[in-house]
């Protein structure tokens, strides 16, 4: 299989080895303790992962086949599609019938739920329909400019939509991840009740993406809220000394779960205006930077009976690659 040459790329460390089915042992699992390490990329579908050469075998070329020989390198992915377009139950039992039985799914929570922007365009039939004509017609609109019910019936669709997953023990946890011009404020207790409530009892993690969260001010008190509400800390590995920096720190939140999530270290394109998620992610670690996080993985797992890695590098197979990588730093 083909690695993709990032000798030349601003930012980026060099290559060093290849996703392939011979240099290393599958899957992607490890243990440490008592704790569960379960290591996976943010999505099977990118392009750049899909071209020809890069990280699937010839002829996998269907949705089907390619989750399919995914779950035989990796046991748990994060599902990002979900972010863009509000998922079905359907597709929820097509994912549970092409995995094994121990394979497992982080769901992105739909934009409209995170305070981000949507494109009604694709909302489902029914409920783009039930706009009015002035917010149907718009390129994007925020939860605000919709009416109450239906922003509760969003909320109950996506909760309906992941339900399969939940039912059969496979559904790890719904990644609530808070844009940057959300930060901590006498609103922070409601807003977390109210995802729990929306969600019942699905299993929840939080990212956040302004540093004052886990600033000095407010530290203490966000991560007691999410013990409060049963939810997962998501630990980051992203670009620091920005605003939207939010530092590595390990902290665990639920015992249950662990979540740390790789975005890469692009520090001169993670804030920059219109940047394109390629411009963003697209950053292979090398050995040092993984082995960082060695002892970091280390320390939840002592907390929590399961951690998730999710690299969200995102291009070509840098985040497969890095996934593999890690693997062997924890075996």
């Amino acid at each position: 299989m083909q690695h993709l040459d990032t000798t030349h790329d601003p930012g980026i460390a060099p290559a060093r080895a290849r996703a392939d089915d011979h240099a290393f042992p599958q899957p992607a699992r490890a243990s440490i303790g008592s704790s569960d390490v379960l290591i996976g990329t943010a999505g099977w579908t990118d392009p750049t992962l899909t071209a020809p050469g890069v990280f699937y075998p010839e002829g996998t070329s269907t949705p089907e086949a390619r989750l399919r020989y995914y779950a035989t390198r990796f046991p748990l992915v994060e599902v990002d599609s979900s972010y863009y377009a509000l998922p079905t139950a359907r597709n929820a039992e097509l994912w549970l019938a092409r995995t094994p039985d121990d394979f497992v799914f982080d769901v992105k929570a739909y934009s409209l739920l995170t305070g981000h922007a949507a494109e009604p365009n694709r909302f489902p039939k029914a409920l783009r329909e039930s706009l009015p004509p002035e917010i149907a017609s718009q390129r994007r609109v925020y939860g605000k400019d919709l009416p109450t019910e239906f922003r509760d019936e969003i909320w109950r669709l996506f909760a309906e939509a992941l339900a399969p997953l939940h039912e059969a023990g496979r559904l790890g946890a719904v990644l609530m991840q808070y844009p940057k011009w959300i930060r901590p404020g006498p609103y922070t207790a409601k807003m977390l009740e109210r995802t729990r409530q929306r969600l019942d009892d699905l299993p929840v993690a939080i990212e956040f993406r302004h540093r004052d969260w886990l600033g000095p001010a407010f530290r203490d008190r966000t991560l007691a809220l999410l013990r409060d509400h049963g939810m997962s800390y998501v630990m980051v590995d992203e670009p620091q000394g920005l605003e939207s920096s939010v530092p590595p720190q390990v902290a665990v939140t639920s015992p249950r779960l662990a979540v740390i999530r790789m975005h890469g270290r692009r520090g001169d394109t993670w804030e920059k205006p219109g940047a394109t998620v390629m411009e963003k992610y697209r950053y292979l670690y090398d050995a040092a930077e993984l082995g960082e996080w060695v002892p970091r993985i280390e320390q939840a797992a002592e907390a929590a009976k399961q951690v998730h890695v999710v690299f969200n590098n995102c291009y070509g197979n840098y985040g497969t690659t890095n996934a593999l990588e890690m693997n062997e730093l924890l075996r």
